[in-house]
């Protein structure tokens, strides 16, 4: 009688479980959490459904590992942050615009963007990563209230420009060319980095 295989993967433990991840992404970009199951991010990742449940337990713990933000991003946001005040504005926009089409980081913005206005834990995830990389690296301003004012209004706008480029996709927004929308966009960007608020 011949005998079964172990039970398991047969491929190395980091890999699977990346290719697992780089799946979820894909599912709960496209379709959030609600339209996300784990049978479909197992069938996008060509592996058996039990394997997912293996690796992550649970959806909700599918969905913490997928949402969370790559370290060279947030590395590369910190850096941006030492730019010269006069160009930060322009700078903050070319960082944000080349994220979100990068083939690692842009599903993770898109999935922590769909989710976290249904999921507490990702809202609780997207607010820590505001807080902690888009504001509070921050060296702008007279004082700290007047640093957080100037931070937080620059995140808006480069959250909701993000929402409508590339997650609603609405034209024109979504289809001007990097170079107009830099035009655009930044000076306003701008006078929230260094010029008057009131």
């Amino acid at each position: 009688m011949a005998r079964k295989p172990a039970p398991g993967p047969r491929d190395e433990r980091g890999v699977l479980a990346a290719r697992i991840l780089t799946a979820a992404r894909e599912q709960f970009a496209q379709h959030g959490w609600a339209g996300t199951t784990m049978r479909a991010v197992a069938r996008t990742a060509d592996v058996d459904p039990a394997l997912v449940y293996h690796y992550f337990v649970s959806k909700e713990r599918l969905l913490d590992a997928a949402t969370d933000p790559p370290q060279r991003w947030l590395r590369s946001v910190a850096e941006t942050w030492t730019t010269p005040v006069d160009e930060l504005g322009a700078a903050l926009l070319r960082l944000m615009l080349g994220a979100w089409r990068d083939d690692e980081i842009g599903p993770v913005l898109r999935a922590v963007l769909l989710t976290a206005a249904h999921e507490e834990s990702t809202r609780d995830k997207l607010r820590r990563v505001v807080e902690s990389s888009l504001i509070g690296v921050s060296q702008l301003g007279v004082n700290d209230e007047d640093r957080l004012r100037r931070s937080g209004l620059i995140s808006s706008q480069i959250m909701g420009l993000a929402m409508m480029r590339f997650v609603w996709k609405i034209d024109p927004v979504a289809s001007m060319s990097e170079d107009d929308l830099i035009a655009a966009v930044a000076p306003n960007l701008q006078r929230y980095v260094d010029g008057e608020l009131t």
